[in-house]
C-alpha cells in the first residue's frame, strides 16, 4: 500500500503547486499596458470588440483577418483613437501566413505577451447537407489555425518569461449543437487542445484560458454560411442570435474575456443559458441528448440548395432581417459585419 500513499502525496503536492501557480498567474495586478496582444479574427465581431478593450487598456494590439478591407477599417478606427494597432491580412488556415504575421508583430514591437485565437467560421444546415470540405474548412480555422498561431507565438512568449493564451471555443465545444456539426466537432478539438496545453505550459509561466461563449450578439449571422433550406436556416439562426435574455452583448462578453485573461482563468463559460446547458450536460448527458434530438426535429429538413453554401447576407426572408433580429442588426453595424 506504500505506493498508494506515495502517489497520493505526490498528487497533493502537485495540486498545491498548481493552486499557488494559479494564484500568481491569475493576479489582478497583471497589467496589459504596453503588452503586445495578438488577436486572430480581430477585424470584426467579437474580435474587434476585444481589440477595442485591450487597446483602451494601453496594449499594443495586432490582429489579422482574411479580408483586407475589414482589416484596414478596424486598424484605422483604433489608430484614430490614439492606440497602437497593427492589422494584417492573412488566412489562419495557412501556417506560412501565420508565421509571417507573428514575425511582423515581433519585428514591430519586440515580442508577444497575449495570443487570442478567435478566428471562426460557421456553417449551418443539416448533417446530410455537409461535405468533407466543410469539415476540413472548419478544422483549418478552429484547430489548425490556433495550433499554428500558438507554435508561432510561443518562442516570443518564452523569451519574455511567460504570457497568456486565450482560445475562443464555444458552448458548441462542450455540447454538440444540431445543424452546426462541423462547427461543434472542430470546437471540441480546440477545447481538447486548449485544456491540454494549459497543463503543459503552466511551468513556463504561460496561462491558457479556454472560453466557451453561448449565443452572442456579434452580428456574425450575416457572414455565416447556410445550406439546405438556407433562408429558413438563416431565419432561425439569426433570430436565436438576437433574442434578449438568451444572447449576450458582445461588448460585455469581450470585457469578461479580457478579465478572464488577466486572472489567468482555466475556463470561462459566458452567458447563463450556456452555463446551465454545460452543467446539465455534464451531469445528465442523456437528457441533453434527448432534448437536442427534439430541437433537431423542429429545425428545417434537408432540401433547398442542398450542399451549396449561401452567405447569410444572401439568405434574407420575411422573418430575417425583421424586428426579431433588430439587436443583431445593430451589432452588425458596430462590429463591421455589414
Amino acid at each position: 500500500m506504500g505506493w498508494i500513499a506515495r502517489t497520493s502525496s505526490t498528487l497533493t503536492l502537485a495540486a498545491l503547486r498548481a493552486i499557488r501557480w494559479r494564484g500568481n498567474a491569475g493576479s489582478s495586478r497583471y497589467d496589459f499596458r504596453d503588452k503586445v496582444v495578438v488577436i486572430t479574427g480581430g477585424s470584426r465581431g467579437l474580435g474587434v470588440e476585444m481589440a477595442r478593450i485591450w487597446a483602451a487598456e494601453g496594449a499594443k494590439v495586432a490582429f489579422c483577418a482574411r479580408d483586407e478591407q475589414s482589416v484596414r477599417r478596424a486598424e484605422e478606427e483604433l489608430r484614430r483613437a490614439g492606440h497602437e494597432a497593427m492589422g494584417y491580412a492573412c488566412d489562419v488556415g495557412r501556417q506560412l501566413d501565420l508565421d509571417q504575421f507573428m514575425r511582423a508583430v515581433v519585428h514591430q514591437w519586440g515580442g508577444i505577451d497575449v495570443l487570442v485565437n478567435n478566428a471562426g467560421v460557421i456553417q449551418t444546415g443539416p448533417a446530410k447537407c455537409m461535405t468533407l470540405s466543410d469539415f476540413r474548412t472548419a478544422m483549418d480555422t478552429h484547430f489548425w489555425g490556433p495550433l499554428y498561431a500558438i507554435f508561432a507565438a510561443l518562442p516570443a512568449m518564452r523569451s519574455r518569461g511567460g504570457g497568456r493564451i486565450v482560445n475562443i471555443s464555444s458552448i458548441g465545444g462542450l455540447v454538440s449543437v444540431p445543424h452546426l456539426l462541423p462547427y461543434s466537432a472542430t470546437k471540441f478539438a480546440l477545447t481538447g487542445l486548449s485544456t491540454g496545453l494549459r497543463t503543459e505550459l503552466a511551468r513556463e509561466g504561460i496561462a491558457v484560458t479556454t472560453v466557451f461563449p453561448g449565443l452572442m450578439r456579434t452580428g456574425s449571422p450575416r457572414n455565416a454560411w447556410f445550406k439546405g433550406q438556407h433562408r429558413a436556416e438563416y431565419a432561425w439562426f439569426s433570430i436565436s442570435d438576437s433574442l434578449p435574455g438568451i444572447t449576450l452583448n458582445a461588448r460585455r462578453a469581450a470585457r469578461k474575456i479580457v478579465e478572464g485573461c488577466r486572472r489567468g482563468d482555466a475556463r470561462l463559460v459566458l452567458g447563463l443559458p450556456a452555463k446551465l446547458l454545460a452543467k446539465v450536460h455534464g451531469l445528465f448527458p442523456a437528457i441533453t441528448a434527448g432534448l437536442l434530438t427534439q430541437v433537431n426535429r423542429l429545425l428545417p429538413e434537408p432540401g433547398g440548395v442542398g450542399t451549396q453554401a449561401i452567405r447569410g447576407a444572401d439568405s434574407a426572408s420575411r422573418w430575417s432581417p425583421s424586428w426579431l433580429t433588430a439587436l443583431s442588426q445593430r451589432a452588425e453595424v458596430r462590429n463591421y459585419e455589414s
